[in-house]
């Protein structure tokens, strides 16, 4: 593989497995940040308080795995969205654990939220087609379990 020949270089681009989800996902996250602007939580935060409220009490190291995130990371969102009063992260029995929990004023701005999400849910889905999308969402999952 030479590195300098144009035709493999072009093929990387259309066929990369990295760079072409990830392209996709900045380009759909880009969409639900301008939905959520008003909210003052990005399409990340979202996702967290999502998860956060639909598993109360969750370890820290369980939500980062159900999101496929990193710890640290989480770990700097999490601590944004406790500044802003929308969760708690307390010690669990262990005291090396996390506990996440929402808030109420997390519930509350979740729940003012959602009609923001089913806007930008369904721009996306229009955009690539509802049978296109079931197939392709079939496919994430398939990836996400896979590796």
């Amino acid at each position: 593989m030479n590195l300098s020949d144009k035709e493999l270089r072009k093929k990387i681009g259309r066929t990369c497995a990295c760079f072409n989800l990830r392209r996709a996902a900045r380009v759909v996250t880009q969409r639900f940040d301008q939905v959520f602007r008003d909210t003052l939580i990005t399409a990340n935060q979202f996702s967290i308080l999502m998860a956060s409220y639909n598993q109360e009490g969750i370890t820290l190291t369980k939500l980062a795995k159900a999101l496929g995130m990193e710890r640290t990371t989480l770990s700097r969102n999490l601590l944004l969205l406790e500044r802003k009063g929308l969760v708690t992260i307390a010690t669990g029995g262990d005291r090396r654990q996390r506990r996440i929990k929402i808030t109420q004023d997390g519930c509350t701005l979740l729940e003012k939220s959602l009609p923001l999400w089913q806007r930008a849910q369904d721009q996306v889905i229009e955009a690539v087609g509802q049978e296109q999308w079931e197939s392709l969402l079939a496919g994430l999952h398939k990836v996400a379990r896979s590796l």
